[in-house]
């Protein structure tokens, strides 16, 4: 999908607004500065020309327009003053709370979900994804007045939310949206039957599926890029990656394994989004290891890990276990200096759960890393030297199929001799192979 860039001398102002917590138990996990940070950076991901960005506290969330009028009388004279169009506000607006901040600033606002929906519509590529998008969109916009979504949109033309809502999407009423969201779950549906066929096929090949997860920029995509030799696309900014990107890698005994690069997480991350891309998180969940890298030079790198951990936690993975299906990664160490980097060691090695510290840009810790993950995905294997009749052609195909064969050499009687790794879960189908092909173990 192709989204226009604003038009030039555009003005945005981002309102960040601390909403109050749900009890003592549920602190504000990252500083007001950081996340007026992440606000601009989102912002920036559309393109968006950032005048200036306010800090409002919040005692207490007004119904009608969730913060109180003085503070948007302060607003609307910026806003008359800059000739600003667009009021980004960092919070969840309900549709009565965004229409009447509308006329009351005289300008257009969008809320953090409607601002992550515009980002996930500009980065999905694939059809799956602009799927997964347009459904999230849709949902999002059914509890809406439909003619308050044409901020960023007006320009776009073209029927649907991929190709633009443009001015035909303005004329549709909830009928026809609950049409619409009906069949993109009947085609996502299809997805999800062809995500599991897949799965299938790989669970039958002896090829582990090693799933990379993490905060949005925490260096995910150029970590998977460095280990694969891939292309793809990593910058830094929230959200470059979107589809899910597979590629096979081979680790250092030999084995391969299928190295996953997925969607980054990020705080308050809408349900409407994580519902509709549970199609494409359900590769983490089947992983047969996950691992979770952090930007550990982030200042806010522990509030971001805590982040990923809930997403991950509805949807069935408990990462604060010390669980062996996870593998924790602390990117970016070459951002530290030589007494920095000492402490993050030690601090490394105090960890129930170690990390691995790497950089994937100049490469350093990848060998400890690539170890690591042999060493989970190869733990219970077993090493075994075979001898195979020279009659037993499939049965070599079968090896090559369902185990990692290391090495093969002839023998003087026409027959192999091969060594393979292969996992608990097939040992059971090697020996009936065996038997039945007149093969045996040395």
């Amino acid at each position: 999908m192709v989204v226009p860039v604003p038009p030039r001398g555009r003005r945005f102002l981002s309102a960040k607004v601390m909403a109050p917590t749900d009890g003592p138990s549920m602190p504000e996990l990252h500083s007001p500065e950081d996340r007026r940070a992440e606000a601009i950076g989102l912002a920036h991901a559309i393109d968006l020309d950032v005048v200036d960005s306010l800090i409002i506290p919040l005692n207490a969330p007004r119904p009608a327009t969730l913060i109180g009028k003085g503070k948007i009388a302060e607003l609307k004279a910026r806003i008359d003053e800059d000739e600003i169009t667009l009021v980004v506000v960092d919070h969840t607006l309900t549709p009565v709370q965004q229409r009447n901040l509308e006329t009351e600033l005289g300008a257009k606002v969008l809320d953090r979900t409607g601002l992550i929906l515009e980002i996930f519509g500009r980065r999905a590529a694939t059809r799956e994804g602009r799927l997964q998008v347009e459904l999230a969109h849709l949902s999002y916009q059914k509890s809406r007045l439909v003619r308050s979504w044409t901020h960023l949109e007006r320009q776009r033309g073209g029927a649907g939310f991929l190709g633009g809502p443009g001015e035909s999407q303005l004329e549709l009423d909830r009928r026809l949206i609950q049409d619409r969201i009906d069949g993109l779950k009947k085609d996502l549906e299809k997805v999800v039957r062809t995500r599991t066929q897949n799965r299938a096929g790989r669970a039958r090949a002896p090829f582990p599926v090693v799933a990379i997860v993490g905060y949005t920029n925490a260096g995910k995509s150029t970590l998977f890029n460095v280990l694969t030799g891939a292309a793809v696309l990593a910058q830094d900014q929230v959200f470059a990656t979107l589809d899910p990107t597979m590629r096979e890698i081979k680790l250092p005994n030999g084995r391969k394994v299928i190295l996953s690069d997925t969607v980054g997480f990020i705080s308050d991350l809408p349900t409407a989004l994580v519902a509709a891309f549970r199609a494409t998180l359900e590769e983490v969940v089947s992983a047969d290891l996950i691992l979770h890298v952090r930007d550990i030079s982030h200042a806010e790198t522990d509030a971001q890990a805590l982040d990923v951990q809930s997403v991950l936690y509805d949807l069935g993975v408990d990462v604060r276990l010390a669980d062996a299906r996870v593998l924790d990664v602390w990117n970016k160490v070459d951002l530290f200096d030589a007494d920095a980097r000492a402490a993050l060691e030690l601090e490394a090695a105090r960890r129930e759960r170690r990390p691995v510290l790497v950089s994937a840009v100049s490469g350093e810790g990848l060998s400890d890393l690539l170890a690591a993950i042999d060493a989970r995905v190869t733990g219970n294997d077993e090493e075994l030297l075979l001898e195979i009749p020279a009659t037993a052609g499939k049965f070599m195909h079968w090896l090559h199929e369902n185990t990692s064969v290391l090495a093969q050499d002839g023998r003087d009687d026409g027959g192999t001799s091969v060594r393979v790794r292969v996992g608990t879960d097939r040992r059971g189908r090697l020996d009936a192979q065996l038997d039945q092909f007149g093969a045996r173990i040395v």
